[in-house]
């Protein structure tokens, strides 16, 4: 019975120094962020037409489209950087909310017809914009900034994350009078390219052009260190 009684102590002050020692832990979040210049647009346009008929309107549609889609073929713009998001015929009413007794009618269609396009040589994207304005789009859905390739630049700010996460804990370390020791877990809980201005407004200049600045985009990175607190 005393036996008994000494393993079960035993297990008891075993269990409560492992957990002691797992308590021991400084654990710190961080994110890592670099700025670039972005190398690469999208922007989402389209064409938006009326009529009395339902066909003509989005006959009207259709031809502008196929237009403006030509030009940005001439202008450079692979098949693989230009798919349709919208397309879309709705009818127009009136007297639809039933004022001075009126019974709802349709007095028309809009047609309406979105894409999206990537655009991988910014130098080219005022002009590229200009030209399909002049075609014929009339909707613009609006525009954002990033790279072509992330990787490199989400290595960097992983890299920046890691570091500034040893530092912190080394920081929370001091503050605290303990020794840091080893690290016992590490984790990315999210990474990617977040553009720091994303949408940009776009509007026509007196000589005809559309003038767009890139800026710079944020790309980060957070992980999550825990840290070992040595005796």
């Amino acid at each position: 019975m005393k036996t008994f009684a000494f393993l079960a102590a035993l297990m008891a002050a075993m269990a409560a120094g492992i957990a002691h020692a797992e308590e021991r832990r400084i654990t710190v979040d961080v994110t890592g962020t670099v700025q670039v210049a972005p190398d690469m647009a999208t922007i989402t346009l389209g064409v938006t037409n009326e009529n009395a008929e339902a066909s003509a309107a989005m006959q009207a549609t259709s031809d502008a489209v196929s237009q403006v889609l030509t030009r940005l073929d001439e202008m450079g713009i692979e098949d693989r950087d230009v798919q349709t998001r919208d397309l879309s015929l709705s009818p127009v009413w009136s007297g639809r909310l039933g004022q001075n007794g009126e019974k709802p009618e349709i007095t028309g269609f809009v047609a309406s017809n979105r894409v999206f396009v990537r655009v991988r040589d910014l130098n080219n994207l005022g002009q590229i914009m200009d030209a399909v304005i002049q075609d014929g789009a009339n909707d613009f859905g609006g525009l954002s900034f990033g790279v072509q390739d992330p990787k490199p630049v989400e290595a960097q700010a992983r890299a920046k994350a890691v570091g500034e996460a040893m530092a912190k804990a080394e920081q929370l370390a001091q503050a605290a009078s303990v020794t840091l020791g080893s690290v016992q877990s590490i984790s990315e809980q999210s990474g990617g390219v977040r553009p720091m201005m994303a949408m940009r407004e776009m509007s026509m200049a007196d000589a005809g052009g559309v003038p767009v600045a890139g800026g710079e985009i944020s790309v980060s990175v957070t992980v999550a260190m825990e840290f070992e607190i040595s005796e």
